[in-house]
């Protein structure tokens, strides 16, 4: 009998489609980062974003459960957390290099995994692992020789473990609740999160500018769109699986940024290489090692 490939689901297909779409939008960030600071885009970016949200939900808000209320808080700032930090990045980087650093939360998601849901990662996972923390070293240059990174990717690396988490916590936190509702919970908290940062970290209300204001109305718009798919998919697919599927964003993202005129050197794309491997190792589960598993399970 000849074996089928499988059938990707409506919920995986998806979760494609917005990676691809939102792997256009490093450019749209880092343009709006030359108008305004990370927290207060941020934080406009996502009430607007809640505000959509809540249209779409209409009289389905009225339900509003303590948990989903708690869940979305926990979840919205590890999002704010996660894109604060990489719009602070993108102040320092390219958008092609942002969004290769970025896919570095692929191969931590398994890492979270193992710490909150008590899941240790696959054999695969560690490889992959290892060629994501090499592509790193890679995108880091000369730099990595002396073990330092610029400031933009620090920020990043640090903005990809926030976004691991929040993948891992909309995994433990999507069952029972309604998607809507927990997505308006999330980016309400998130907003705020940033807004009430600004002062502590002493950002100021940028200057009017239409350039900030329909950037943060177009990526307000896709992290509702975002948002929404995540809660809905990732009840009843993996946050590995989720997060391979994922890996897509920076491919997307670094294609935007040539096309746009970033300039991609070979350390650079050997780089984005090793973490692209990376984050396909860590989800490839050889036969033999599948049969070799088994054998030990019956035998021990």
């Amino acid at each position: 009998m000849t074996r089928r490939l499988p059938t990707p689901t409506p919920q995986e297909l998806a979760l494609t489609g917005v990676t691809a779409l939102w792997g256009g939008t490093f450019l749209v960030l880092h343009l709006a980062m030359q108008h305004s600071g990370p927290l207060f885009f941020v934080g406009v970016r996502f009430l607007m974003a809640a505000a959509m949200v809540a249209c779409l939900a209409g009289k389905k808000m009225a339900g509003l459960t303590r948990k989903e209320v708690r869940s979305g808080l926990v979840i919205g700032i590890a999002l704010s957390i996660g894109y604060v930090l990489q719009s602070a990045g993108l102040q320092h980087l390219s958008s092609s290099r942002s969004a290769f650093i970025t896919a570095l939360y692929v191969p931590l998601v398994p890492l979270f995994q193992w710490v909150l849901l008590r899941k240790p990662p696959h054999i695969m996972s560690w490889l992959g692992i290892i060629l994501a923390f090499g592509g790193l070293v890679a995108l880091a240059g000369p730099a990595a020789l002396s073990l330092t990174f610029t400031h933009g990717d620090l920020l990043t690396v640090l903005a990809a473990c926030a976004i691991a988490l929040e993948i891992v916590l909309i995994s433990l936190f999507a069952q029972g609740v309604d998607s809507r509702r927990i997505t308006v919970c999330q980016l309400v908290g998130g907003g705020l999160f940033a807004l009430l940062l600004m002062p502590v970290m002493g950002e100021h209300v940028p200057a009017f500018s239409w350039i900030w204001v329909v950037c943060a109305a177009v990526l307000g718009s896709l992290s509702a769109l975002v948002q929404l798919v995540m809660n809905w998919a990732q009840k009843s697919v993996p946050p590995s699986k989720a997060a391979i599927i994922y890996a897509g964003e920076p491919v997307w993202g670094g294609l935007v940024g040539w096309i746009a005129g970033d300039h991609l050197p070979g350390t650079t794309l050997l780089g984005a290489a090793l973490i692209v491997c990376g984050v396909l190792a860590s989800e490839m589960r050889p036969r033999w090692l599948v049969r070799k598993q088994q054998h030990l399970t019956e035998n021990g």
